[in-house]
């Protein structure tokens, strides 16, 4: 080891403090978050108004399944399994606000019927901000104007 090794070491190990004191106080873990995803994507599959642009998009349901997961784990527990570019994935789809704000609905009803209160506060808070985020994202690659102090 030298000492330009250090920093990455010393992040490693507290990012896995943090994780542990996130579990702790939030009751989430790897198993908690993919009963999460998993039924959340059995919502949005069934929703009239999601289903068709995930079915037409969503060949591997698994594999989304469980890149899914590791998106999560990675947000809410700081695990960094996830190497991916979200904005991308999403822009372009022929998604509105109804959209996000449906995609909302259906993700706090599962997180409050999975996680424990402290849990389901966590994600969706991070949900939330996921949703403007990438919302914001698509309405600029599509040109049309976003009011920056909308809540969605």
């Amino acid at each position: 080891m030298t000492e330009k090794d250090l920093p990455r070491i010393v992040g490693y190990s507290v990012r896995a403090e943090e994780t542990a004191v996130l579990i702790e106080r939030t009751g989430l873990d790897e198993a908690v978050l993919f009963c999460l995803v998993s039924d959340f994507y059995k919502e949005v599959r069934s929703d009239p108004r999601l289903g068709p642009v995930f079915e037409t998009r969503i060949k591997n349901w698994p594999a989304h399944i469980n890149r899914m997961v590791d998106f999560w784990s990675s947000v809410a527990l700081m695990t960094g399994r996830y190497h991916g570019t979200p904005m991308q994935v999403h822009a372009g789809l022929p998604v509105d606000e109804s959209h996000f704000d449906q995609w909302l609905v259906l993700f706090r009803k599962v997180a409050r019927q999975v996680c424990t209160p402290e849990g389901a506060d966590y994600v969706i808070e991070r949900a939330e901000r996921i949703a403007r985020s990438i919302h914001l994202g698509i309405s600029v690659h599509a040109g049309i104007p976003h009011p920056a102090k909308r809540r969605i």
